[in-house]
């Protein structure tokens, strides 16, 4: 097999090598983040009933986002590790094999979800006034899957080297190409129709596109990451297993994410459209006070990989605990912030009162729990790292279905509205201090690369 020099960052002080990794990474979470708020800006300029239609999409959107991510964070893991111990020829074969994966989990996606458009949506509480415009939507973004699933997968190969630049220069360029395409088909500008929600559909998915050939061309021409090498079916199916073993627990623990979205979305149509347009807006303002934190997720899942990899646990150790203390402060920071500058925020997202008002309850409320749910998701995202994925999705299934559903439930049942907002506080912050206490314990004692026998498995 291959050899290559061990990855870059299991050498030199932790805090500067963090930090540099976190700044192209967060501008990276940040366009991704723009790349919704930009839609969600847009649409809710055409009413109502629109921006509540582009939010029934928002779980559905998650769960494929989740599948690439599953397949992505498998494909990761691996390939730091095998970076770690400096071979080239495994990081060749992991990457091929996971974009190879997602191509084939893609056009199943894309049959069912096809098939289930209007039961779905119905049961997710969309209206007969909302559900039309869910189809004008869904019908043109089901097309773009391919292009949103492989170049997650790419990208996630890339930072598993330490390059975080690549894959944010990537998302940048998209949100350009988005920022143009959107007025012009939503509005019908120029020498284009007016599209409403189809136009931003056909934006999104020309965006997706153009990530996907970006990416396929920094891995093979830039980066070699790719092999072009017919492998024997037992290599396939021996890596594939390898990815698997993973991918499927992670993909299944993400992809309980937007079902308990699903819920408390369903929870919240019991009070009408503005209500669910609220929801969706303020959940795209969220996203983008938490991005520093996703990107310090996305940084520190390679660092540990490589290092433990490398057999330097305790530099793994080192760096997990300045991380989840950035997430305190950060997340504290934050609900101050967002709590002064809740209305004027939600005035960005829609001029009617109603939506405006649940925009600043939510604000106001939800960013409570963001110091621990901060915590929660760097423990979430580390553990699969740590090749313990079956941990990870059963923290993420009590944070959602244990946690949060009955949580908003209840509130919902004593409180209304606000309740479900104070629901979502209280199970943020019960499981970032169970995550903890859970993560602390398999960093007693890790699995370094040798002693998992990863150079075994391939």
């Amino acid at each position: 097999m291959g050899r290559t020099a061990n990855g870059a960052l299991t050498t030199g002080p932790i805090r500067p090598i963090l930090i540099k990794l976190t700044i192209p990474m967060l501008f990276g979470i940040m366009g991704m983040v723009a790349f919704n708020l930009i839609d969600t800006i847009y649409v809710g300029r055409l009413g109502v009933a629109e921006l509540a239609a582009l939010s029934f999409t928002f779980p559905v959107v998650m769960v494929v986002t989740s599948i690439g991510l599953g397949i992505g964070v498998g494909a990761s893991s691996l390939i730091s590790f095998a970076i770690g111990e400096g071979n080239q020829s495994k990081v060749q074969r992991i990457t091929s094999d996971s974009l190879v994966l997602s191509l084939l989990v893609v056009f199943a996606f894309i049959t069912v979800g096809y098939l289930t458009i209007d039961p779905l949506f119905t049961a997710l509480g969309a209206t007969p006034e909302v559900l039309p415009l869910v189809h004008d939507y869904m019908e043109i973004w089901y097309l773009g899957v391919p292009f949103v699933i492989v170049p997650m997968v790419g990208s996630n190969a890339l930072r598993a080297k330490g390059d975080m630049k690549t894959p944010a220069a990537i998302m940048l360029a998209i949100v350009v190409v988005n920022i143009i395409l959107d007025p012009l088909l939503i509005f019908g500008l120029g020498p284009f129709p007016e599209m409403g929600l189809r136009g931003a559909a056909i934006a999104t998915v020309f965006a997706r596109a153009l990530s996907l050939v970006m990416g396929l061309y920094f891995l093979h021409f830039r980066d070699h990451m790719l092999t072009f090498k017919h492998p024997g079916l037992t290599e396939v199916i021996t890596s594939w297993k390898n990815l698997l073993a993973i991918a499927l627990p992670a993909a299944g623990a993400k992809i309980i994410v937007p079902i308990a979205i699903g819920i408390v979305t369903h929870l919240i149509a019991r009070y009408g459209p503005a209500p669910v347009a609220a929801y969706g807006a303020a959940s795209r303002a969220e996203f983008f006070m938490m991005a520093i934190i996703m990107a310090l997720s996305s940084v520190i899942n390679p660092f540990v990989g490589q290092n433990i990899g490398a057999n330097q646990a305790d530099r793994a150790r080192a760096a997990l605990r300045q991380a989840m203390l950035f997430a305190i402060l950060w997340g504290a920071g934050s609900f101050v912030l967002l709590f002064l500058l809740a209305r004027p925020i939600a005035w960005l997202f829609s001029t009617e009162a109603v939506v405006v008002e649940n925009i600043v309850l939510y604000l106001q409320i939800v960013p409570l729990g963001y110091a621990l749910r901060g915590v929660f998701d760097i423990t979430a995202n580390v553990l699969n790292v740590l090749r313990k994925p079956l941990i990870s999705g059963g923290l993420i299934f009590i944070q959602m279905m244990v946690l949060i559903v009955p949580l908003t439930y209840l509130g919902a049942n004593l409180c209304g509205i606000k309740g479900i907002f104070r629901g979502l506080v209280a199970a943020n912050i019960i499981a970032g201090i169970l995550g903890y206490l859970v993560l602390q314990r398999q960093l007693k004692n890790p699995v370094t690369g040798k002693q998992n026998n990863l150079s075994a498995e391939y």
